[in-house]
C-alpha cells in the first residue's frame, strides 16, 4: 500500500511536525510512505505528475492557515486523475465542526481532529475496513449513506510514551532551525489560541528533553524552536530547562515563547546570567488594555506586563521579540497606536502586529457573533470588524503592521524611526497616512527604497532629523550619488 504525504510550506526554513510525528509511531511494513515536498505559489503541474506517477492508496496531508487553500486546490487535481485514492487531511484547521467541510469538498474523504500520533497507526491498519476506521476517535467522515460521522477529538495520553519525530528519516534536520515540542496544552485560557483549552497540561520531562537536545546537536542542529506555549508557567520547570540549555551554550540557539507577566523573580535572575545569543524571547503582549486582556482571556494584567516586558527588553545577552493582536474584543485602533508607542519606547528588537484569526475549534471564533466581530470565512480568516474597530480601521492596523515591519524591525532604520516616533507625537500617524495615500505599503519595498521614502518625507515635514538619516544613510553602504547620501557630503563640507 502506498501512502502519498503532501508537504506544502510557505518557505524551506519552515516544516511541519505531523509527518515525522506520525511516521515514527507506525510499525507495519504493510506501507510505502512517500513525500512530495514543495513551497506555496508553485505550479501544481510537477507535484501533479509526482503524484499521480505513484497511484498512491492514500493521500494525507496537513492544512494550516497559510498552506490550506493551496493543498485543496492541488488535492482537488490530484483527485480527479486517481480517483481510487482516499485522501484525508488533519492539522489546525479541522479542531471545529467539519460537516460542512467535507460536503463542500468531496474529494476529501476525512478528515483528523486532534492528535494522531496514537490514532492515526490504527487508521492504517483498519484500511480494509472502512466501517471500523470510521469509528476512531478523531476520525470525522461522510459515510456512504451520506451520513455524516463524527469522531469527536483525538488526544495522546502521554508525551513520554510517544516514540520522538527524531526518529522518523522524514524528520527535517537539515532546516535553518527545528521544532521540539516540550509541552501540550496551556495554562492560559486565551480564547483566541487553539491551546488555549487544551487541558491538562502534558510535558516531556528534562530528562528526555536532555537526550533528545543531544540527538540533535549530534545531528548538526545549530537553532530549536521549543513548543510550549508559555514556557515560565511553571518557575520550577522553567529553571530547570533553562539550566539544561545553559549545558548547549555555544552550539544550541534557543528560541523560547514567555508570557511577560508572570515572570518570576528567579527566573528572570537566571536569565540574566545565560550566555549571550543562547535565547531567542519571543513575549506575547497583545495589548496592554485590562479590559482587553480580560475579554480574551488573558492571564495576568497591564502592569505586570509591563514590568516584565521592560526586563526583558534590557537584558543584553538574548534577543526580545513581541506581540501584539489588531482586533480583540474592545481594542480600538487608537489605543493600538498608543501601545506601539508604549513598545517603541522599551525597545524590543523587533514588534509584530498582527490581525486577530477566527481560528477554528477556538472559544472566540464560537463566540464571534456575541462580540460582534466579523471575520473572514475563508483561510487565514483573518478579523474584517468590530464594534471597537470598524473596517476602514482594521486597514489602517494592517498597513501599520507593513509600517513597523518595514521601517521599525530592520536594523538600517530602526535607529531613526524609533527616534521619531518617541519625539515627535504626529510621526507616526503622519508618515503611516503618506504611504497608505500612495499605496506604497501594499508594494514591495528594498531596503533602501525604504531610507529614501523617510528622508523625502522628513525633508518636508521633520527636515531638522535628515542629518541623522543621511548618516545612517552613508553606513548602510547606500549610494553617496542619492539624495540622502549628497546632503550627508554636503553637511560634511560645511
Amino acid at each position: 500500500m502506498i501512502l502519498l504525504w503532501l508537504d506544502i510550506n510557505t518557505s524551506f526554513a519552515h516544516s511541519s511536525l505531523a509527518l515525522p510525528a506520525l511516521h515514527a509511531q507506525v510499525t507495519s511494513k504493510e506501507w510505502q510512505w512517500h513525500i512530495v515536498s514543495g513551497k506555496l505559489h508553485a505550479p501544481y503541474a510537477d507535484y501533479i505528475q509526482r503524484a499521480i506517477g505513484l497511484q498512491p492508496d492514500v493521500i494525507a496531508a496537513t492544512a494550516w492557515l497559510f498552506n490550506h487553500e493551496y493543498l485543496l486546490a492541488l488535492v482537488s487535481r490530484i483527485k480527479a486523475l486517481c480517483p481510487h485514492t482516499y485522501v484525508i487531511l488533519g492539522g489546525p484547521e479541522f479542531l471545529g465542526n467539519n460537516e460542512a467541510y467535507l460536503r463542500r469538498h468531496p474529494y476529501v474523504n476525512a478528515v483528523f481532529r486532534g492528535e494522531g500520533e496514537e490514532i492515526f497507526p490504527q487508521w492504517l491498519q483498519l484500511w480494509d475496513h472502512p466501517q471500523k476506521r470510521g469509528r476512531l476517535t478523531g476520525i470525522c467522515t461522510i459515510d456512504n449513506q451520506g451520513v455524516y460521522r463524527d469522531g469527536g477529538k483525538a488526544k495522546a495520553t502521554s508525551l513520554e510514551a510517544l516514540i520522538p519525530p527524531e526518529n522518523s528519516l522524514f524528520f527535517p534536520f537539515n532546516k535553518p532551525f527545528v521544532q521540539l515540542e516540550t509541552t501540550r496544552g496551556c495554562y492560559n485560557n486565551c480564547s483566541f489560541c487553539v491551546s488555549g483549552g487544551d487541558k491538562p497540561l502534558r510535558s516531556l520531562s528534562v530528562h528526555q528533553i536532555r537526550i533528545r537536545l543531544k540527538n540533535m546537536e549530534a545531528k548538526g542542529v545549530r537553532k530549536i524552536r521549543m513548543l510550549d506555549r508559555t514556557f515560565n508557567e511553571n518557575p520550577k520547570r522553567s529553571l530547570a530547562l533553562l539550566r539544561l540549555f545553559e549545558e548547549f551554550a555555544g552550539s544550541l540557539h534557543f528560541h523560547v515563547e514567555i508570557h511577560p507577566g508572570i515572570l518570576t523573580r528567579e527566573v528572570k535572575t537566571l536569565m540574566t546570567t545565560l550566555p549571550k545569543g543562547l535565547l531567542h524571547v519571543e513575549a506575547g503582549v497583545q495589548s496592554f488594555d485590562d479590559q482587553v486582556l480580560e475579554a480574551s482571556g488573558r492571564t495576568g494584567n497591564s502592569t505586570s506586563l509591563l514590568e516584565g516586558l521592560t526586563f526583558l527588553c534590557s537584558a543584553p545577552n538574548f534577543e526580545t521579540h513581541t506581540d501584539l493582536i489588531a482586533g480583540l474584543p474592545y481594542y480600538t485602533l487608537l489605543r493600538l497606536k498608543e501601545d506601539i508607542h508604549t513598545l517603541i519606547a522599551l525597545n524590543p528588537d523587533e514588534i509584530q502586529l498582527e490581525l486577530l484569526k477566527l481560528l477554528p475549534g477556538t472559544s472566540m471564533r464560537e463566540g464571534a457573533f456575541n462580540w460582534g466581530i466579523t471575520y473572514a470565512p475563508l483561510p487565514p480568516y483573518e478579523v474584517l470588524s468590530t464594534p471597537a474597530m470598524p473596517p476602514q480601521d482594521v486597514r489602517e492596523a494592517q498597513q501599520l503592521s507593513r509600517l513597523l515591519d518595514g521601517w521599525y524591525n530592520h536594523s538600517h532604520w530602526n535607529f531613526p524611526f524609533k527616534e521619531l516616533v518617541l519625539r515627535e507625537p504626529a510621526f507616526l500617524d503622519d508618515f503611516l497616512t503618506e504611504l497608505m495615500h500612495r499605496g506604497l505599503l501594499d508594494q514591495p519595498l528594498s531596503m533602501e527604497r525604504r531610507g529614501l521614502l523617510l528622508y523625502e518625507f522628513c525633508r518636508t515635514h521633520y527636515p531638522h532629523y535628515l542629518p541623522q538619516i543621511s548618516q545612517t544613510w552613508i553606513e548602510a553602504g547606500y549610494s553617496p550619488k542619492k539624495a540622502p547620501g549628497q546632503y550627508a557630503i554636503k553637511q560634511k563640507n560645511i
